[in-house]
């Protein structure tokens, strides 16, 4: 939540006031260097901007060490020889690539490839990704030295506070436990002497990893690491040398000047030294006699690499902490401890958690100071620019409010008091602020007040009597905006108060947008439409034929049909001698008749209580595992534009699709005495005399692999109640019984005529009440009701 706020200092004329002479050549003369004094004083004011960068002597114009006065390098030899310039080689080029005397304009020569008949083809292949083939390696591999005794406190809580920070953690131990954390990469080496650990843990990280790592992090399971600054460390180091990293620690005996690197600390090792050492790795195993393995794996270094364990590396310090006995970290303040990179030693689980609560609000408390930083930076830079300081809009970094181009773009201001909200979904003109909205405007409301103490105290404090006025709106480009009239009682230091009345402004700004990778799905898969059909539905079923018919068989949809017809007791024993549905089975054999490749096959069912998840049980016996379903009504009208979505949106082993239909209100009620709109029903003008109708979920789109593994879950459940098949739907069994992603979404091209459903007693109470509400939320709107009770009230009173 950012508050309103202005503030400035005196960075700008510092801006100002540096000279760019220190950072200029002082060219050999030619007309390169004039060219080039030219374009640096038409971009003056970004030179700091590009000159700013670590530079490099390079062929490109921008990557140029710039260095003052003459200079015998060679990369003062090209800025005098015109080298700037991409193609050019040291010394003066060649006199026809110079294009004549006192030309100094590079040409570029075309070199021809020429291909030697002599030798014969080879084929070139190609490595699967680019960085394998240019060799680019992940940064940084980090391996856990744990225990069976630890591996299901400490190392879990390595696992849950930063292991997902890191590229890749692996936990080594000896020997492995029965029961294996689930999430966690065990590497088990069979042998619990902490030297053998050591020695395996080594030689696996660079059998297996020694290609694809430039670095090796080790550190125990009694270690806290912070995950991001050890990223920050090794990205700041060369990864093309030998390195023994952390703290630096004497030999028993303490006579040498060698030093190991403490593993309870944790250090870092490059895959230079990894690959020099692995050599020496038997040798090591069979003549160092040591009961550490921090302090073997330092001796095994020292013996046969000669390098030892350092703390500082091109000016890059590992920090590290040591924490006493008792230790609270919500109390630690100093600066060793704030700025570690790891923590030792930890003694239990629950203090792993506390470090890691502590570290991540020191890093939340940086990275707000950061934000301070940047936006006083891009309020002094603002004056450079055309608008000036009015160029920089408030809240600073944040996109600026949405402009409408048109009066149909205005983005609409809610009103809103304590109490009650004055723009409500059902278009009442007011509504109780209750649920979501409720606990918004309580937050917004403590926010307002807390960052005004924030910013008079101590000359002033505040205190909320109550809200005179509020406005809400959201804006899709920068987040949730509200303006807030506020009644405050104001205290002086002195003791006097006086109530006041305030305007303050507030943004909610809208988080990073996250990308969530799906798996690939595609338009062509086939759809098994599953209607089921109970006695009092059938007669519904003809509009439903035709729509299927005219929107899949004649356009050749890749889309099936099954039946499923749900008899009753009483009906089911008079099928011989009348049979309910034989007008419907007539209307299929009509319809085989006239399309010869098509089948519909039908399926009977007899059951008192028509549950969506016994009927879904028979169907999904009879079709295979693979079988995209989209479960239908006999009000639904089957196209091609949702059929594609149920396609899109149901993923194998990842999402269900639940969509949330369009339902036409009453003619009857809307219309009345005026004829109804022959729109179709995929337009606007259809969809606006309805509402999408949220209670309903009998609609769904999902593959019989998830359904069926749903369903296996829930078999325990079924064991010890009978009734819960009836009492649940297909949606609950996916919400409670699988870890899918569950979508319920409007489809506005799924339009149903109004039909008064009946509601079957006989359901769980949940499924019930939904029923009934979606029938009398689907009468018709407020507006129209309003207008039928005033036309029946107008009657009556004549």
């Amino acid at each position: 939540m950012v508050l309103e706020q202005h503030s400035a200092n005196n960075y700008v004329e510092n801006f100002r006031g540096t000279s760019h002479n220190t950072l200029l050549t002082t060219p050999k003369s030619t007309a390169s260097a004039m060219r080039l004094s030219s374009f640096l004083a038409v971009f003056r004011p970004a030179l700091p901007l590009i000159l700013g960068l670590s530079l490099g002597c390079s062929l490109s114009l921008l990557m140029v060490s710039w260095t003052q006065g003459d200079t015998d390098d060679s990369c003062g030899d090209e800025l005098g020889n015109g080298g700037l310039f991409l193609g050019s080689n040291r010394g003066d080029p060649p006199e026809d690539q110079r294009g004549g005397p006192g030309n100094e304009d590079f040409q570029p020569r075309i070199v021809p490839y020429h291909k030697d008949p002599n030798k014969p083809h080879k084929k070139v292949l190609r490595t699967r990704y680019i960085h394998t083939e240019l060799g680019i390696r992940e940064r940084l591999l980090v391996g856990v030295l744990t225990s069976r005794a630890t591996l299901n406190t400490l190392a879990v809580a390595v696992n849950r506070t930063v292991a997902h920070h890191f590229h890749r953690t692996f936990f080594f131990t000896g020997l492995r436990s029965p029961k294996v954390p689930h999430g966690m990469a065990v590497v088990a080496h069979g042998d619990d002497r902490p030297v053998w650990l050591m020695y395996e843990t080594v030689r696996h990280l660079h059998q297996h990893y020694g290609l694809d790592y430039d670095w090796f992090f080790l550190a125990q399971d009694d270690t806290y690491m912070q995950a991001e600054r050890l990223a920050e460390l090794v990205g700041h180091l060369s990864a093309g040398q030998d390195l023994y990293m952390g703290r630096a620690e004497e030999f028993i005996g303490g006579e040498e000047r060698a030093r190991y690197c403490h593993g309870g600390y944790g250090y870092l090792l490059s895959r230079s030294l990894l690959a020099r050492l692995q050599p020496h790795l038997d040798t090591c195993r069979n003549d160092i006699l040591s009961v550490r393995p921090d302090e073997w794996l330092g001796r095994c270094i020292i013996d046969y690499l000669g390098l030892s364990c350092v703390e500082v590396h091109q000016e890059m310090t590992y920090r590290y902490f040591e924490l006493g006995k008792n230790a609270d970290p919500e109390r630690e303040d100093r600066a060793q401890f704030k700025n570690a990179f790891t923590v030792h030693p930890v003694s239990e689980p629950s203090l792993m958690y506390r470090l890691h609560k502590r570290f991540s609000q020191i890093e939340l408390d940086w990275t707000y100071l950061q934000i301070q930083q940047l936006q006083v930076q891009i309020n002094n830079l603002s004056e450079l620019t055309p608008e000036g300081k009015a160029g920089a809009t408030w809240p600073i970094g944040v996109n600026p409010p949405f402009k409408p181009k048109t009066r149909f773009e205005v983005i609409n201001w809610e009103y809103f008091t304590e109490e009650h909200i004055y723009s409500c979904p059902d278009s009442s003109p007011k509504c109780e602020l209750r649920g979501a909205d409720r606990a918004d405007v309580s937050a917004v409301l403590e926010t307002a007040v807390e960052r005004l103490n924030e910013r008079y105290q101590p000359q002033l404090r505040f205190r909320k009597r109550h809200l005179l006025n509020g406005y809400r709106r959201f804006d899709p480009t920068r987040g949730m905006e509200y303006v807030l009239d506020l009644a405050l009682e104001a205290f002086t230091q002195k003791g006097h108060n006086q109530v006041i009345a305030k305007r303050v402004s507030l943004l909610r700004p809208l988080s990073t947008i996250e990308i969530i990778p799906m798996p690939y799905v595609t338009e062509a898969t086939r759809v098994q439409v599953i209607l089921p059909v109970t006695a009092h539905e059938q007669d519904y079923v003809s509009n439903f034929l035709d729509m299927y018919v005219m929107n899949t068989l004649d356009t050749h949809d890749n889309v099936l049909l099954t039946f499923l017809f749900v008899y009753d007791p009483f009906d089911a024993q008079r099928i011989s001698q009348a049979d309910v549905f034989a007008g419907i089975k007539a209307m299929i054999g009509e319809v085989e008749k006239r399309y010869g490749d098509v089948k519909i096959p039908w399926i009977s069912v007899k059951t008192e209580v028509p549950s969506q998840v016994k009927l879904m049980d028979i169907i999904s016996k009879k079709h295979p595992v693979d079988t995209l379903f989209f479960l239908a009504s006999v009000w639904t009208e089957v196209n091609a534009d949702f059929l594609n979505r149920c396609r899109m949106n149901a993923i194998s082993n990842w999402q269900v699709f639940f969509p949330i239909h369009f339902q036409e209100f009453s003619p009857a009620i809307v219309y009345r005495d005026q004829q109804p709109s022959a729109a179709s029903s995929f337009t606007a003008e259809a969809l606006r005399d309805g509402r999408f109708d949220r209670h309903v979920f009998e609609e769904a789109c999902f593959y019989n692999a998830d359904y069926m593994a749903a369903r296996t879950k829930m078999a325990a459940d079924i064991l010890d109640n009978d009734e819960l098949l009836e009492s649940m739907d297909v949606y609950e069994i996916f919400v409670r019984y699988s870890g899918l992603h569950v979508f319920r979404a409007v489809e506005p091209a799924l339009v149903q005529k109004y039909v008064r459903r009946a509601c079957n007693p006989r359901f769980s109470e949940d499924i019930y009440h939904r029923c009934v509400l979606s029938n009398l939320e689907g009468l018709a709107s407020r507006s129209h009701l309003a207008m039928a009770l005033f036309e029946q009230e107008q009657a009556n009173s004549t």
